[in-house]
């Protein structure tokens, strides 16, 4: 039996392990020279021929014998006694050791009159001078860039043996099902191996994944042994942690041994270390951030030791939007939205939940928080490290506040403009605060004051003195969404699932409450919350609850009932400060389009008398 997490080993020391256990000798293989981009040479890449092979003309004209040209001048003209005709790329016959430009000849019929004298091998290309036979066209270990593919096609290279490390991918568990299936409860589609080909293979490994195997340690066994006998290192997904159905750990031991079980990250703890047939065996976690992190921080780099070019990504000091607290003893890794709001960095951390994929597919930055600190203050100065270009980073548009469906629209509207919007779901009062400190470039919100009036009430008081715009985004109805058409006096009498507090749909919610007369308290569920009125739909419709508040559009993208209950105002709230960046002057472009009031019109639920329309805090 193995013992589950013999040692939590660091980062650094399962590193360093990996370099001091392994030799990294690559493979290599031959690819088609047009799939060669950035691909590392195995061997130096030499000429086959020279180019050009013999003398070529290098201008129209005529080709001479230059000895024949002697004392030439425009007191002396000269017709020449042998000359031929050539275009720029002809042959220069032999015999003949220069070129004269056809503007610099006088001709008469078969007879050329000149008046200069030609130096031996004018407007001549001899014979390789671009490059000589056997001459050496690409060292070894050069990654190949995209302009060289028209040289190496020239010099007659139609493949290239490059460097590569050839991984097996193992994707393990009973209840996977393949891509395109649509899981049943207790089913997950099989992504880890799919997402880890795609990483790897930007490297230039290559990557075989392996079909699916269940949760049983003989056919484990024999998927490991045949993947360590085909491949340069061997990936297991899921069960490598301390289940009872986690037989990694087990199979690894049985075929070679465990040197690491237990890495001190998260997420991707319970990640092994092993070596079969001499080969590092690398069991990743099965939650989908956990084996990204696995293979980003510890794949990715063993790539390196084996010659592939492996980006270290750029990183650049940001002020964080959200405390991070931590246990010591172990990095830990935030994926984030980042953006540049004024002059300087604002990065805002996503979900830390190890299964929520769309987390990776929003952020466009990580941050490392490292094992001997217990996390960082919100507005303290952090590293963070891009997963995209910079200046993909530097046109990224941080909205943080309320959340509604058409957010998504307007990102997928801004893309035509270059700009990326990356919405954080703070609540309308999150957002708030985050206008407040100047940490996102515009936040959505619709907060009802006493008075009935939206959001200026709460501008005014949370900061008083700024000069702001609020930018209408459509009046929006509120309402209750249930399977059964459940009204809003009858939620005592239902499941209920709720906003999270500070958000304006909750506190929509219990305005009206008080005004109904209706004690929060007697309703089940109230106390349970979720960030986005998609979440509160898609529990209705799972049957976790019988009803929520919502936004018509998100009811009705689940065809689910939906019973007003008010219309509210829906604004952005920008600085007026920001209103000449261009994301922003986007943004307010995109909002008043009439593409966008078709969306909001197909979606259903929104007025758009006032979509566009400007007006500055009182």
């Amino acid at each position: 039996m193995v013992k589950r997490y013999l040692k939590v080993t660091s980062l650094d020391d399962v590193l360093a392990l990996l370099a001091r256990e392994f030799a990294c000798t690559p493979s290599t293989e031959r690819v088609p020279l047009e799939r060669s981009v950035g691909r590392i040479t195995a061997a130096p890449i030499f000429a086959r021929y020279s180019v050009p092979e013999i003398h070529l003309a290098a201008m129209d004209g005529i080709a001479i014998v230059s000895a024949e040209t002697d004392g030439a001048s425009e007191q002396h003209p000269v017709t020449l006694q042998s000359a031929v005709r050539v275009n720029t790329g002809n042959v220069v016959p032999p015999g003949f050791d220069a070129v004269i430009m056809i503007e610099d000849v006088w001709v008469d019929g078969i007879r050329f009159t000149i008046r200069k004298s030609a130096a031996p091998w004018q407007h001549v290309r001899p014979a390789g001078e671009d490059l000589a036979e056997s001459e050496m066209v690409l060292p070894s270990r050069h990654r190949i860039r995209p302009h060289e593919l028209g040289a190496l096609a020239a010099y007659g290279i139609t493949d290239i043996e490059v460097l590569t490390v050839r991984i097996g991918l193992i994707p393990t568990g009973t209840e996977l099902v393949e891509q395109g299936t649509r899981p049943m409860p207790g089913q997950v589609v099989e992504s880890n191996t799919v997402m880890a080909a795609a990483m790897l293979s930007d490297t230039g490994a290559t990557c075989r994944r392996y079909p699916g195997v269940k949760d049983d340690p003989a056919l484990i066994r024999d998927a490991v042994e045949k993947a360590a006998w085909e491949n340069d290192i061997v990936i297991i997904s899921a069960g490598s942690s301390a289940g009872t159905r986690d037989f990694t750990a087990e199979v690894v031991a049985g075929l070679g041994e465990v040197l690491v079980h237990g890495i001190a990250i998260k997420p991707g703890k319970p990640a092994i270390i092993g070596r079969v047939a001499g080969k590092p065996v690398i069991g990743m976690p099965g939650y989908p951030l956990s084996a990204f992190t696995v293979i980003r921080e510890i794949a990715v780099p063993l790539l390196a030791r084996y010659g592939l070019v492996v980006p270290e990504p750029e990183t650049v000091e940001a002020e964080i939007t959200s405390t991070i607290h931590k246990d010591i003893g172990s990095d830990e890794f935030v994926l984030a939205a980042l953006g540049r709001v004024g002059n300087r960095w604002v990065v805002s951390p996503q979900s830390r939940g190890a299964g929520v994929q769309m987390s990776a597919v929003r952020a466009n930055a990580y941050l490392k928080v490292p094992a001997d600190v217990e996390g960082w203050e919100e507005g303290e100065p952090v590293p963070a490290r891009l997963m995209v270009k910079r200046g993909e980073a530097e046109q990224a548009l941080l909205v943080t506040g309320s959340h509604d469906p058409v957010i998504d629209h307007l990102a997928d509207l801004l893309r035509g403009a270059g700009i990326e919007l990356h919405s954080t779901h703070a609540g309308s009062m999150g957002g708030i605060f985050a206008l407040k400190k100047d940490q996102c470039h515009a936040a959505p919100m619709h907060l009802l004051a006493p008075d009935g009036s939206y959001n200026t009430e709460f501008l005014k008081k949370y900061l008083p003195g700024e000069e702001l715009i609020l930018l209408s985004v459509a009046g929006r109805q509120q309402g209750i969404v249930s399977r059964d058409s459940i009204a809003f006096n009858d939620l005592q009498n239902h499941t209920f699932i709720n906003r999270q507090g500070g958000s304006g749909t909750r506190m929509l919610l219990d305005y009206e409450l008080k005004k109904t007369g209706i004690d929060p308290l007697k309703i089940r569920g109230y106390e349970r919350e979720v960030t986005t009125h998609l979440a509160v739909a898609l529990a209705v419709k799972s049957g976790e609850a019988d009803t929520g508040m919502c936004v018509y559009s998100a009811a009705k993208a689940l065809g689910l009932s939906f019973v007003p209950v008010a219309q509210e105002r829906y604004e952005l709230a920008i600085r007026k400060s920001h209103m000449a960046d261009p994301r922003v002057a986007a943004l307010c472009a995109a909002i008043a389009s009439p593409a966008f009031k078709e969306i909001l019109r197909q979606l259903g639920g929104y007025d758009t008398k006032e979509t566009g329309v400007q007006r500055s805090k009182p």
